[in-house]
């Protein structure tokens, strides 16, 4: 399959948009209604009780196209299809120390277990040099995702990395950073 792993231009910010409540709705089959996405009683994943559509929740999100050189929307795709997304962040959006955060991490379903999402990864992190961070759930629930990010990152460094539980600005999360500054 032909992944494409680019930028989101500002004319393409509604595909991820468009995706977004999707990944959203990922999450809370790991995390749960308590600890994940707040699903508002608009039926909008948002914290935010005014957000009563998806077109407002879109609005939100315009952040990542408004900071080039900062913040960096990635698109996903196989073929002309969109197949996932990734938002990285650079400081100020991310901890001290941290130079590249992969803030968010999508792949759709149809192609998951395809490599797809190994690749995708590994395509971003070749275009950015320095320490990267990321997070996942440490829940029982979220074994996939963490077996992805050990197998993926493990692989990309060579072993080279940390990974631990630790407490974020998020809560407790697993944590990876690694460098790829060689």
């Amino acid at each position: 399959m032909n992944l494409t792993v680019e930028l989101a231009a500002p004319h393409e910010a509604y595909i991820i948009k468009n995706l977004y409540p999707l990944y959203l709705h990922d999450l809370s089959g790991h995390y749960g209604l308590q600890d994940g996405p707040v699903l508002n009683e608009h039926g909008i994943y948002e914290e935010e009780p005014e957000i009563r559509t998806l077109a407002q929740q879109y609005d939100v999100q315009n952040i990542w196209w408004e900071k080039p050189g900062c913040l960096y929307p990635f698109l996903f795709k196989a073929g002309s299809r969109p197949a996932g997304f990734t938002l990285i962040a650079t400081p100020p959006h991310c901890a001290q120390g941290v130079d590249y955060f992969v803030n968010e991490f999508f792949v759709l379903q149809p192609f998951r277990g395809t490599g797809i999402a190994r690749q995708a990864a590994v395509s971003v992190f070749e275009r950015f040099k320095g320490i990267w961070e990321l997070h996942t759930n440490p829940a029982a629930k979220n074994i996939i995702g963490q077996t992805f990010w050990r197998k993926t990152v493990a692989g990309y460094t060579n072993q080279s990395y940390h990974e631990a539980v630790e407490e974020t600005f998020d809560g407790n999360k697993l944590v990876f950073r690694f460098s790829n500054n060689i």
